[in-house]
């Protein structure tokens, strides 16, 4: 496994080793020994979360406050989506940058986001089944959001923003300096 670090300090893109052969693959997709050689991170996931999603929709940006903050390492299984990642942690150098990576299951990269960030994605595919593991539990008390077209954040979706489908939850999140308010 190869990891890469972002520019955002803590986020990294994971590129596996990929073994083919006429049967078709083998790769070994989390190892946590691995991981945390390569990341230089002490994580220890305890929930996995799948989606479905069609062409246009994003999900996102959300994030867990607190104790109940988030780590998450995401892949995608099946078709290709834009990953993003804004940097919400209020010492931070690059707070309020964003690092955005194509995943796909041709590519197999995982992206890994530390607590202190912001995620979402946007399916570019015709369909994608969207795949993540958390360092914590889900709590519903400590979530928040960003609104994904915040204007501070300027995030390139790759996508036209009028052919976006969004959770009516997701319209109504605030822009970054409102939502800082919770950190």
């Amino acid at each position: 496994m190869n990891f890469i670090e972002t520019q955002l300090k803590g986020c990294f893109i994971l590129e596996p080793k990929i073994i083919k052969d006429q049967r078709g693959y083998f790769m070994e997709s989390f190892n946590e020994q691995t991981f945390q050689k390569g990341t230089g991170q002490n994580v220890h996931f305890v929930q996995d979360n799948q989606s479905f999603s069609s062409r246009g929709v994003l999900r996102g940006l959300h994030y867990q406050t607190g104790e109940h903050a988030q780590a998450k390492l995401v892949r995608v299984l099946q078709g290709e989506v834009l990953d993003v990642a804004v940097d919400i942690r209020p010492d931070s150098p690059t707070f309020g940058q964003y690092e955005s990576i194509l995943l796909s299951g041709e590519n197999q990269k995982q992206f890994f986001v530390p607590r202190g960030f912001a995620h979402g994605f946007l399916v570019l595919s015709e369909t994608a089944t969207f795949f993540y593991k958390c360092d914590n539990f889900y709590n519903k008390e400590s979530e928040g959001g960003i609104i994904f077209n915040d204007p501070t954040l300027n995030i390139d979706w790759q996508f036209e923003l009028n052919k976006l489908i969004i959770s009516e939850k997701d319209e109504q999140l605030p822009n970054l300096q409102q939502s800082k308010k919770v950190w």
